[in-house]
């Protein structure tokens, strides 16, 4: 396995957006406006990721 990260932070508020997508900012493990947490760089956080990507910034 490898031991990579991403490092990501939500940007926008989760106001207006659909419940799905509060869902897996949530699931990503974001709890607030500009919280940062590193997460391992997996197809599955990538997919994550992809799904909200307009609320989020990465880096790594």
């Amino acid at each position: 396995m490898s031991d990579k990260k991403i490092k990501v932070t939500l940007v926008k508020s989760l106001i207006g957006t659909i419940q799905p997508h509060r869902a897996t900012v949530r699931g990503l493990g974001l709890r607030r406006l500009n919280h940062s947490v590193e997460l391992p760089d997996t197809p599955r956080v990538r997919g994550m990721i992809n799904k909200v990507s307009y609320l989020l910034k990465c880096e790594g």
